[in-house]
């Protein structure tokens, strides 16, 4: 079973891989906009419990680089909850930019509004659902709750403490923690658009999302260890999921200020047919299932196999080389409250111009906080300083201070390595050439940034989750490069619409296994542009 699941897996990142030449079944989908799902799932008829709305001051993005000006360590609040939930995945103004985007005049009525968060998602689409499993040491009733990302509200859906099915899948890795941070994954929310696509998509989604959550944990000095690798068929069975249409993809669990850590579980067991009655309200009158999606879904839902040294070695090798020296980091630049980027990040879309141009002392400060403390999943057994799973690559297009072509990124050195000189007929012709969708011009990015992995070993190593475990890193380091350019002012676009083939190529990874995954445009945003934000 193992070995046809891990078949299954293989089988659909190549499809991934190749859709820019082989596009992915079904063929000429058309997107039903009209039926398309809430991009904020609710549970009507639950009680609701109004979440604190304030923020407080945060460490800005230079203390959470240097780990200077931090909080010291202590356990989780209501309010510190309610500040990771709202910044990371709660609606925190709307927004209307003139960009190239093919839906722009529409999005000037309400109904078709855009919402920002303070988290990157794929399209826009938010599939992400977030659940609180408190148990009895809790600030509020024991029960289960589901979070309201529209009104930044808990919605009750279960009163008792109901714990247990958490901690059975979780095993030794919950401590002494009796409630728990579950994010699930609703497919159709992402697949009514990307179709088979969609699970690509929604695993880099969960990582951008803890990407976040690492970020405001240091900077609220709550402890967040996430994991990834538990059996989801207990926690399914709670929170009332099929399985297949939604499931538990983390797990994060929470000791409260105050709590004893050594006391345990407190309450009795639940019977073991609790679980959530309320359902979901759905929008769409139609719901599709794509048999890819559930395929490789089923595949990969089956528990991690342990295995940290093997994951270790799954690591990117060395480059060889002389390495291309990086102007220091520009902390002044990064000197911003980490409140206020996830508040006001957000994607290019089209907005690049130039001149002026992308700086490498911009370029260096992004790639070494993008790469700098990430996180492994506690379950991983991974020690603190084992290597990152992913590397970043850089395609210089009109980067003042560097030369064209394509580098390797060593977070070690704070250098780059060069890959590959430019291509014929210049990198914005070749950009454009590889990139197979409209909305945007090349020529006025001036870097585009690659994540890339290598997923046949991480799959050799820790079985068919490996394909979520690395699409979560990869999301992460997404997420931080996003806070790092908007520290900076600096325009940031995240896109997986490259002909990842030909990008291997001009990085001399062909025929070795690693892989781009997901893409990063950096440049300038002109500073006429037509925009509006309205701060919630």
């Amino acid at each position: 079973m193992q070995q046809e699941a891990l078949q299954v897996v293989r089988e659909y990142a190549e499809a991934v891989f190749r859709r820019a030449r082989v596009p992915m079944e079904p063929l000429n989908y058309e997107v039903d906009w009209v039926d398309q799902p809430s991009r904020h799932t609710s549970y009507p008829g639950t009680p609701r419990v109004p979440l604190p709305a304030d923020v407080p001051a945060l460490p800005t993005l230079r203390d959470l680089l240097t780990g200077e000006h931090l909080p010291p360590p202590g356990g989780w609040s209501l309010p510190a909850l309610a500040t990771l939930l709202r910044l990371s995945y709660g609606v925190l103004d709307r927004r209307l930019t003139v960009n190239w985007n093919q839906d722009l005049a529409k999005r000037a009525h309400f109904e078709h509004a855009v919402w920002g968060r303070g988290t990157a998602s794929g399209g826009g689409m938010y599939p992400v659902e977030l659940f609180l499993v408190a148990g009895a040491a809790a600030p509020l009733l024991p029960g289960v709750y589901h979070y309201g990302t529209g009104q930044h509200v808990l919605e009750r859906l279960l009163l008792g403490d109901v714990s247990d099915p958490v901690r059975a899948a979780v095993g030794d890795h919950a401590g002494g923690a009796d409630s728990f941070l579950v994010a699930s994954i609703r497919f159709w929310k992402n697949s009514f658009k990307y179709n088979s696509f969609c699970y690509h998509v929604v695993t880099q989604d969960l990582g951008a999302l803890l990407g976040s959550w690492d970020l405001l944990a240091r900077a609220l000095g709550v402890p967040l260890p996430r994991l990834l690798g538990f059996d989801p068929a207990p926690v399914d069975r709670l929170l009332g999921f099929d399985g297949d249409r939604e499931s538990a993809f983390a797990v994060v669990p929470l000791t409260w200020a105050g709590a004893d850590p050594d006391g345990g579980p407190v309450g009795a067991a639940p019977a073991a047919d609790v679980r959530v009655r309320y359902p979901a309200f759905e929008r769409s009158r139609r719901l599709r299932e794509f048999p890819a999606v559930t395929a490789v879904h089923r595949a990969a839902a089956a528990p991690a196999v342990p295995a940290p040294q093997a994951l270790a070695d799954a690591a990117p090798r060395d480059l060889p080389g002389e390495p291309v020296a990086l102007p220091a980091p520009l902390l002044e630049r990064l000197d911003r409250p980490l409140s206020t980027v996830l508040a006001t990040r957000s994607s290019s879309f089209g907005r690049f111009r130039r001149p002026p141009e992308l700086t490498a002392a911009e370029l260096g400060t992004t790639l070494a906080f993008a790469t700098a403390g990430r996180q492994h999943p506690a379950d991983a057994g991974l020690p603190a300083d084992a290597p990152a799973l992913t590397r970043l690559w850089v395609f210089a297009n009109h980067v003042d201070g560097l030369a064209t072509g394509t580098y390797g990124y060593c977070p070690r050195r704070h250098a780059l390595l060069a890959a590959g000189a430019e291509p014929d007929g210049g990198m914005s012709a070749f950009l454009q050439q590889q990139y197979f969708l409209t909305n945007y011009t090349m020529g006025q990015v001036g870097a585009v940034l690659a994540i890339s992995g290598r997923l046949d070993a991480v799959l050799d190593a820790v079985g068919p989750r490996g394909y979520r475990l690395l699409n979560a890193e990869i999301g992460a380091v997404a997420q931080r490069a996003y806070c790092a350019a908007t520290a900076q002012r600096v325009g940031c676009g995240a896109v997986l619409g490259f002909d990842n083939v030909a990008m291997d190529a001009a990085l001399g990874l062909t025929g070795t296994d690693e892989r781009t995954v997901l893409f990063l445009l950096l440049g300038r945003h002109p500073d006429g542009a037509a925009d509006l934000v309205y701060r919630l």
